[in-house]
Order: structure tokens, then C-alpha cells, then sequence
């Protein structure tokens, strides 16, 4: 059996001693949802073809998220499908082995397209085959576009092939928007249509209040990645990482208004038949099937007998499409 290459992840261009030529595609992979995917095995094709390494370059934050924050203008920022981590092992099931992981900040902003080329795709990761979308652009206020890609391409002796929008089989666009607006709406089986699997979100389990355990409801806690997509609300899930298996579970995403007013997004995490020590451990959620949107309650025993309702919900729903 084939031994899998281990994953080169860069935040900053790889060093020349560990650059190897390279076919690449550009984006932010936000969800790498279906449409991503078709993309990245056309990289991974032309990989193995040309015995080059495949490879991604995405940005961080993602340029709309920047150009909001610079303009004041918090709400064009895009929500969020998945936090980096889950970028990256998405990225990485797809087959791909190397990842840069470029800061989008001023000087990125700024950066004229022929640099970008220059700099980063030709001098830092020594670009022999390109694939992008049909309208991507690139450098100081959008100036780079494929016809300029393609001049380049003929000077430093790199190909640039072009995708057309992805598509599902009634012929509507797979994109990130698309999933953002099925989880905005909880409508997870469009979302797991778009994304060829459930949505989920991984994190270590961190300390939290304690509230739940006394509640007879133990959780476990995960941060959220700023400007997530998924609606709030209570939610199916699946754990997996905690053992052989995966687990059933039941969790809330959301503020918690009862209990607090910080306005941090939390996943709390009930186990529905298990007990366990998971503190420190890093798990991986899966969203099979939204409840109800997140409520406030008048009191903690109100809260109790809302979540011992959603804990029978969710084991009805396992009996029913198993785990």
C-alpha cells in the first residue's frame, strides 16, 4: 500500500531548500465544497501527469473580510463554513500536499499582479501548471486577469488552464455562497449536498462553566471560528475522534442567552450514551439535522426540560437514520 506524502504547510513562501515544482490553483476553499473538489482533482491529475507537487494557495483572513475591516465596513465580511484546521485537512483528503497559506494584508493588497507572479508564483513556488477559475483576478485593485496569466505563462514556461463554474445535476452553481445561504437557512441536507458531506467544525475541548454537568447534561465545549456561517440553534450531531467509533450527540451552537450575555459563540457538545473524559482532545462535529433555533428561557429548570426534549428529538432521529 502506498505510503500518503505528508502535508507541507507554509504561512509564509517555503523556504528554497523545500521548494519543488508545482501545479497549482488559487482560492479561499472556504467549506471545500464540491465544486472545490472538481478542482482539486483536476490539480492532482495534472500532478501525477507531470510529477509535480499539488498545490494550494489560499489567504488568510479572505480579502473581502480585509477590505471590510479596512473600509469599516463589518457586515461585507463573508460568514465562515470552516475554520482554518478544517480548511486544511479538507484540502489535504482532496490529495493535495502542499498548502501556502498567504496573510492577505496591506502589503498583499497592494502588491501589483505582475509582482504577484513574479514573487509568488514563478520565484516562490515555482509554478509549472496553473488552474484557476474563468474569472479570477488578482493584484492591486483587481488589475491581474487570465489573459495576463497566460502571457506570463508563455515568458516563465508555466500552463494556465481555466475551470468553468461547478455545477449539480439540475444545474445550479456550487459555490461558497450557496452553502453559506443553506446554513444560514439550517437547511443541512442542501448543505451537505453542496458539500459532498456533512458541515462540520473541529476543535479541542475546552473548560467551560461546568453548568451543564449540573444540569445533568454534561458538554463539551469547542470555540467557534469568528463569523460562523451555521444558524445558532440546537442541532443532531456526530462526534468522532473520541474512540473507535463515532458517537451520537445532541449540541447547541450559539451564545447561550440564558445563562450569559458575552456574546461569544460556543459549541457545547452532549454525548448522548456516553461518559467520558475528552477535556484537551481534539474531536470533529458533524451536523446531521437542525432542531429548533437557539431560545432564552426564563430559568435554568425551563432550560432543563427544553434540552431533555431536544436529547429525546436527537435519539429519535438516530433511531430512525442510525449513527
Amino acid at each position: 500500500m502506498p505510503v500518503k506524502p505528508t502535508l507541507r504547510i507554509y504561512h509564509h513562501l517555503p523556504p528554497p531548500e523545500r521548494r519543488t515544482p508545482c501545479a497549482l490553483t488559487i482560492g479561499n476553499f472556504d467549506g471545500v465544497h464540491r465544486g472545490h473538489q472538481a478542482i482539486l482533482e483536476r490539480v492532482c491529475q495534472a500532478a501525477r501527469q507531470r510529477n509535480l507537487t499539488p498545490s494550494v494557495m489560499t489567504f488568510e483572513p479572505h480579502p473581502r473580510d480585509y477590505f471590510a475591516r479596512r473600509h469599516q465596513r463589518p457586515e461585507l465580511a463573508p460568514t465562515r463554513i470552516s475554520g482554518l484546521r478544517d480548511k486544511v485537512a479538507a484540502l489535504a483528503a482532496a490529495g493535495i500536499e502542499q498548502v501556502l497559506i498567504e496573510p492577505f494584508d496591506a502589503r498583499l493588497a497592494e502588491m501589483s499582479a505582475n509582482a504577484f507572479i513574479e514573487d509568488l508564483l514563478v520565484r516562490g513556488l515555482d509554478t509549472r501548471w496553473l488552474l484557476v477559475g474563468e474569472d479570477f483576478r488578482f493584484g492591486h485593485k483587481r488589475s491581474g486577469d487570465i489573459e495576463l496569466l497566460r502571457e506570463a505563462g508563455l515568458h516563465y514556461g508555466f500552463d494556465v488552464l481555466t475551470l468553468a463554474d461547478v455545477t449539480d445535476r439540475h444545474g445550479h452553481r456550487i459555490s461558497s455562497s450557496e452553502v453559506r445561504n443553506a446554513l444560514a437557512a439550517g437547511d443541512l441536507p442542501r448543505a451537505a449536498h453542496l458539500l459532498g458531506q456533512p458541515m462540520r467544525m473541529s476543535g479541542h475541548v475546552i473548560h467551560g462553566r461546568k453548568l451543564g454537568r449540573e444540569l445533568g447534561f454534561p458538554t463539551m465545549n469547542l470555540r467557534v471560528a469568528p463569523r460562523c456561517a451555521a444558524r445558532s440553534g440546537i442541532y443532531v450531531v456526530r462526534v468522532c475522534g473520541l474512540g473507535p467509533r463515532p458517537m451520537a450527540g445532541v449540541a447547541s451552537l450559539g451564545v447561550r442567552p440564558t445563562v450569559e450575555d458575552a456574546g461569544r459563540v460556543l459549541l457545547e457538545v452532549h454525548l448522548l450514551d456516553e461518559t467520558l473524559d475528552a477535556y484537551g482532545k481534539l474531536v470533529s462535529v458533524e451536523f446531521l439535522h437542525m432542531l429548533r433555533d437557539e431560545e432564552k428561557y426564563p430559568d435554568l429548570p425551563t432550560l432543563t426540560a427544553a434540552i431533555a426534549e431536544d436529547a429525546r428529538n436527537a435519539r429519535a432521529y438516530f433511531a430512525v437514520h442510525g449513527l
